[in-house]
């Protein structure tokens, strides 16, 4: 059997396309998997599980129907949805995981990651991101009318995009350092994660040895996988036929 990992799907109203994608992968290439990994941004924001945001709910019941199909579902916080708690969970019958996340998985030690821990140059998102992930910050978030939050969750999405257009690709790429720093830390073989919407497989020299660094893509305009049995890990798209209006103009990282 085979097990799946996915992350940057940036789920939205907006984008009906990239749900409608998930839910046949789920139907079809994820229906006989051993289990289900995703690895963060699993929505293009999330300011509460309290939001009764129809399309939202529509996703949840699919992963509900899915995860009670058998096959075992795990999510890890991305930048855009690291409000999930636990009603989320228990909704979808989803295991969240910590980020990061050490595994065994067919012999072979494996740390996941979101991986914009990762991104150390830039330090402005990283004093944002050491706040959002306070548990007092999201408490008091949580206090806030639902329609306050989605105004700040709105706000905060678009000043993303535009600061991104003045960063170089490497300052919202993951540092190498912190990349071996973390392998090192964890001691695994392969470092598995997404956020920077650069698929690839990277060899990475640390410790005098020889670590693997698997980096899923997003799904704005096709799909991405990583598919792991006892053969090996493979990282593949999932094509889609696109709309051609869309410009796909998802921002990556933060």
């Amino acid at each position: 059997m085979t097990t799946l990992f996915i992350s940057d799907l940036h789920i939205e109203a907006d984008r009906p396309e990239i749900g409608e994608q998930f839910l046949d992968f789920l139907d079809e290439e994820a229906a006989d998997a051993e289990a289900l990994y995703i690895l963060g941004d699993f929505f293009e924001y999330w300011v509460g599980d309290d939001d009764p945001d129809e399309y939202y709910a529509s996703i949840k019941r699919s992963l509900r129907a899915f995860s009670d199909s058998g096959v075992p579902v795990y999510f890890m916080h991305g930048n855009r949805d690291f409000m999930i708690g636990q009603q989320f969970a228990a909704e979808t019958g989803v295991t969240i995981l910590p980020d990061p996340c050490p595994i065994e998985l067919y012999g072979k030690s494996v740390l996941l990651s979101h991986g914009d821990a990762m991104c150390t140059d830039d330090v402005e998102y990283q004093q944002m991101r050491a706040m959002t992930r306070n548990p007092e910050w999201q408490a008091m978030m949580l206090e806030k009318p639902l329609e306050e939050r989605l105004a700040i969750a709105q706000h905060a999405r678009a000043h993303s995009q535009e600061r991104n257009k003045t960063l170089s690709e490497s300052i919202v790429d993951v540092n190498p350092d912190a990349v071996k720093k973390t392998i090192s830390e964890h001691g695994v073989e392969i470092l598995l994660h997404g956020h920077t919407h650069r698929p690839g497989i990277h060899g990475v020299e640390v410790d005098d040895r020889f670590a693997k660094r698997v980096v899923l893509g997003d799904w704005y305009d096709q799909g991405s996988v990583v598919s792991w049995d006892e053969d090996g890990l493979e990282l593949s798209p999932i094509p889609r036929q696109a709309d051609p209006s869309e410009s796909g103009t998802g921002d990556p990282a933060p």
